[in-house]
């Protein structure tokens, strides 16, 4: 349930194409639903303006399913993060109109009807090995309905290819890095934009770089003050803080 869905259900009270009772058996379920294994919270998009998404980490194909299949029966727009392929098959025998992204290892059903993107947001990664992280970034702001620019594989090893799409980076309202090894991406870009830079170190790397503990680190202490920083391989969560930034920006 979002402002738009939930207006939609009184106006149709109102022109009497549904019944006070019928739209009082839609609304039961709300503030969220009860399965049993997880409470669904129906009233996140009304709170906050995105709705709630699935973590699929840690949960059987079939639970997963029954979150994603109760959310899309609800009207909403639903994405699971980390979904691996057993729950993806659950998830799309369930849902088959949803849409598996093995890249970013996420599943995505678009319900609602968009106008154009509400804000612009570039996702960077610095190699090829962060695409994952990079795609879950890119696919979550998708889903929120915001424009993105993907721009990958333009590391400080060769920062000629970084500095070869500067006006693109410049366009953004806001831009994610995604960057494994020392971390120093974040840095470089926050000194060419003047936008919120949102950090994102990658578990990729040798030995010292300790599964990613080096680039979170280098990243906390990034010298260019525009630099924020989540945790390593939370593409999601750096998608939906820029996510609302780009929406303010664009005054929505």
């Amino acid at each position: 349930m979002n402002k738009a869905t939930l207006l939609e259900l009184l106006a149709a009270v109102e022109r009497g194409d549904l019944t006070p009772s019928d739209a009082s058996d839609r609304l039961a379920s709300l503030p969220f639903e009860d399965l049993g294994h997880a409470r669904i919270d129906h009233h996140r998009a009304l709170r906050s303006g995105l709705p709630e998404v699935i973590y699929a980490a840690g949960k059987s194909p079939a639970q997963t399913a029954e979150i994603f299949s109760r959310m899309a029966a609800a009207g909403h727009d639903v994405l699971a993060t980390r979904a691996d392929d057993p729950t993806a098959l659950a998830v799309l025998e369930a849902v088959p109109a949803a849409v598996h992204h093995p890249q970013a290892r996420a599943l995505t059903l678009r319900q609602s009807t968009h106008s154009e993107p509400k804000g612009h947001i570039a996702v960077v990664c610095a190699g090829t090995s962060d695409l994952p992280i990079a795609e879950e970034a890119a696919v979550t702001a998708e889903l929120f309905n915001t424009r993105v620019t993907r721009l990958y594989d333009v590391g400080v090893a060769g920062i000629h290819r970084l500095l070869a799409v500067r006006d693109q980076l410049a366009s953004a309202n806001a831009v994610i890095v995604c960057a494994g090894m020392e971390g120093a991406l974040p840095s470089v870009v926050g000194g060419l934009v003047g936008v919120p830079v949102i950090a994102v170190p990658t578990s990729v790397g040798y030995g010292a770089s300790f599964s990613g503990a080096a680039a979170l680190l280098g990243m906390l202490n990034s010298c260019s003050p525009n630099v924020t920083v989540v945790n390593i391989d939370n593409g999601f969560g750096a998608a939906y803080s820029a996510t609302l930034i780009a929406r303010m920006a664009h005054g929505s």
